[in-house]
């Protein structure tokens, strides 16, 4: 199929699909005589594996590592369980990170009159000031 049909079948657009051959996720498409590229069910299972990994919040290096666990049919299951172990532990972090922003701005709205008056500890904040 072409970079179009393999976009709609995989919902992976077609300018990601230029760019996982670019950075060498995808292999380079067999292309027609004309010069378009051709996909094979082999490079869509691959461009499916690639957007649900995105889909989870892997890392484009992460997926690289998934990609040769995948076809490595000999790899232990462990090595697989340890990267998604890895990612938790990352998620964890960034949902601590915006746990901590949501808090922050929600105690700067508390304490924001939202009136008529232009003192605004939100935006004293953000120029540096003090949080309140």
């Amino acid at each position: 199929m072409n970079i179009g049909e393999a976009a709609k079948t995989t919902g992976v657009s077609a300018k990601m699909i230029r760019h996982y051959e670019s950075i060498g996720l995808l292999p380079e498409a067999a292309r027609t005589e004309s010069g378009y590229r051709q996909y094979g069910d082999k490079d869509i299972n691959t461009l499916r594996f690639i957007r649900h990994s995105r889909d989870l919040g892997f890392s484009l290096e992460q997926i690289r590592t998934l990609l040769g666990l995948w076809r490595d049919r000999r790899r232990p299951s462990r090595q697989v369980k340890a990267l998604a172990q890895a990612h938790i532990d990352e998620l964890d972090a960034k949902l601590r990170e915006l746990q901590a922003m949501k808090a922050t701005l929600a105690h700067l709205v508390h304490c924001c009159h939202g009136d008529d008056r232009p003192d605004c500890p939100i935006i004293e904040t953000l120029q540096g000031g003090a949080t309140g």
